[in-house]
């Protein structure tokens, strides 16, 4: 339990000495509940506890959302096309989270983003037919939609869906051609920076108490009998050689939310003659991002293809097209677009664009896994996005599946089996629980012009501040009023300000000059650089406050721009193998050959 006398913003902070702080007492205590993964699902599980007055603890192999959990669409939404599978059940749930995060838990990470469903014109008299049964086949889809959120009251978040004409679509989105076009729907689903929201529900969960590390990798189980009693952990920010790399971790209940990982946590199982009940297949999704000048639109479009839904969504000064959706066998660290999904997602999106994307379009690039549950399908785009929770071994619970939407039905449900075990637990609390930066926030959004007066910053600045952090934008301000030069937008990024490469070090516990570049912010992706013309000054402002030398500022330097180029050079491949083979051209940043088994460790899988 944190201390009444200190504000949650405060007690959330993630600082390099509150990293020190916790590694003791991962060394020193025992948990109720010991969560390993910090993605969506685990962060989100560590918060359900903590708020519960439980005793947390949460290590994460490398940061904070390095999984899938920075890799998707950017997408708080209730699954459109679920409705045509009759998964009633997963829409509604779903949909229920939606209006939660866009109206109470997180206002300041998730807001509404108009998304156009184009309906395909047919010439003639003939096609009349045919195109009014179209129109009324989806608008009944997207009527449904919004009848699952609730057609009425605040509570859902999202303005209701429209009808639009051909000429309105065209209005709405110009870059879409004409000839295919007989009209389009317009609905809104909620937009959101994934690996903020998850940094921001790990700092949130540190605000109640829980104990938060990354670069914590668990590398085997701890156990009594048939009974888990916690897990080895090796601190992968250790001096080469220190005694204190590795230590136990005492838990009564070990929660593992690994993901794409979950498999190896199976095997872990089957050396001991247990089967843990379940299978999770890996699914690749990669997306492109291009300037907002390469495509003339105001809302997002969802586009049928052969095999799954194409996305192109609105992100600022950019957008996100995407995704795919097939088997991944390869190295889940670091999963390699290649150039046949590259011009996958170009030739699909080009068959509704008035003038046709190139790759010279392309600005990012990034590829992504989802956890799936095995089924009999061959289709990784038919396998079940529900989720599982196992207990395969005393004190052991896995979870796995699921949507980054429903993240938080997930961590309820195995916080709920971890209760049971523990006894006397009160039931959940997060469906009321604002994430820090949340409480006060329409307020500060409505009087942001007087805020930005009293600073002496500008309107534009105030309001990029407050979409990123909300509230916690107080924190920010006061570092710009103590250096004014971090005022100064971020070399090669004037869209970020240098103080919030130092906030991520100082507050959200960045460790690496990957971390910012690639989660903290979205610079790696948002610029035609992939962050090179950033990295120099990131890694001074960085620098200052881990304490880098000008040796350990040059490797992190070089460990990024190895990690663009072998990104780049994978990127050229024509398939997986050789796509996965150039992206491993370049190491982890945290240094050790088992993030992918290599050294002959029992590692447990890495974060999610």
């Amino acid at each position: 339990m944190r201390d009444p006398n200190v504000s949650r913003a405060v007690a959330g902070q993630l600082s390099p000495a509150r990293r020190a702080a916790d590694l003791r007492r991962l060394r020193a205590e025992r948990f109720d509940v010991l969560v390993i993964g910090g993605g969506v699902t685990g962060a989100g599980a560590a918060l359900d506890a903590a708020s519960r007055g439980l005793k947390v603890a949460l290590v994460e192999a490398r940061d904070y959302a390095a999984g899938t959990s920075s890799r998707s669409s950017k997408l708080i939404h209730g699954g459109l096309r679920y409705l045509e599978q009759l998964e009633f059940h997963l829409v509604h749930e779903a949909l229920t989270e939606r209006g939660l995060l866009a109206t109470r838990l997180a206002p300041h990470l998730v807001r509404p983003v108009p998304i156009l469903v184009p309906l395909p014109a047919g010439r003639g008299a003939r096609e009349l037919p045919g195109r009014v049964f179209r129109r009324s086949y989806y608008g009944l889809g997207v009527a449904t939609y919004d009848a699952f959120a609730g057609l009425f009251g605040g509570g859902r978040g999202m303005p209701l869906h429209r009808h639009l004409t051909r000429e309105g679509a065209r209005r709405v989105f110009p870059s879409l051609r004409a000839d295919i076009l007989a009209g389009a729907i317009r609905y809104y689903d909620g937009q959101v920076d994934d690996a903020r929201l998850v940094v921001t529900l790990a700092r949130t969960a540190a605000s109640l108490g829980a104990t938060v590390v990354n670069s914590a990798r668990a590398v085997g189980l701890i156990r009594q009998a048939r009974e888990v009693t916690g897990i080895r952990v090796r601190d992968l920010e250790a001096p080469a050689g220190s005694p204190d790399a590795e230590f136990e971790v005492r838990a009564r209940t070990v929660i593992a939310a690994t993901g794409v990982w979950s498999d190896d946590m199976s095997r872990m199982l089957n050396d001991v003659g247990l089967r843990p009940g379940l299978r999770v297949r890996a699914s690749k999704g990669v997306h492109l991002v291009v300037p907002r000048s390469a495509i003339t639109g105001e809302a997002g479009l969802i586009l049928r293809t052969a095999t799954s839904v194409l996305f192109v969504i609105p992100w600022g000064g950019h957008w996100i097209i995407g995704t795919t959706d097939t088997d991944w066998r390869l190295d889940r660290s670091h999963p390699a677009a290649s150039a046949r999904d590259i011009a996958y997602l170009l030739e699909q999106v080009n068959t509704v664009l008035d003038r046709p994307l190139t790759t010279a379009d392309i600005e990012g690039v990034y590829a992504g896994l989802r956890p799936l549950l095995s089924g009999e399908a061959d289709s990784t785009s038919k396998l079940s996005r529900e989720h599982a929770v196992v207990e395969p071994m005393l004190g052991l619970l896995l979870v796995a599946g699921g949507k980054y939407t429903t993240y938080r039905v997930m961590a309820s449900d195995v916080v709920d089996r971890a209760a049971r075990r523990l006894g006397g637990v009160r039931p959940s609390r997060t469906a009321d629980l604002p994430l820090l930066g949340a409480d006060g926030y329409a307020a500060m959004w409505r009087d942001r012009a007087d805020l930005a007066r009293r600073h002496g910053v500008p309107v534009g600045v105030v309001e990029h501040l407050l979409e990123r952090y909300g509230t916690l934008t107080l924190d920010l301000l006061a570092l710009v009023e103590a250096d004014p030069l971090l005022a100064s937008p971020l070399a090669g990024a004037p869209e970020y300000l240098a103080a919030e490469v130092t906030y991520a070090a100082r507050a959200e516990g960045a460790l690496h000059l990957e971390d910012v570049l690639t989660r903290r912010t979205r610079i790696s992706f948002e610029t035609a650089h992939r962050g090179l013309e950033s990295a120099e000054h990131a890694a001074e402002l960085m620098g200052a406050v881990l304490g880098w030398d000008a040796a350990t500022r040059a490797r992190e330097v070089a460990h990024y721009r190895a990690r663009v180029e072998a990104e780049r050079q994978s990127q050229l491949m024509p398939d997986d193998a050789a796509a996965d083979a150039a992206r491993l051209g370049a190491p982890d940043v945290r240094g050790f050959a088992a993030d992918r088994g290599a050294d002959g460790d029992p590692a447990l899988p890495s974060s999610r």
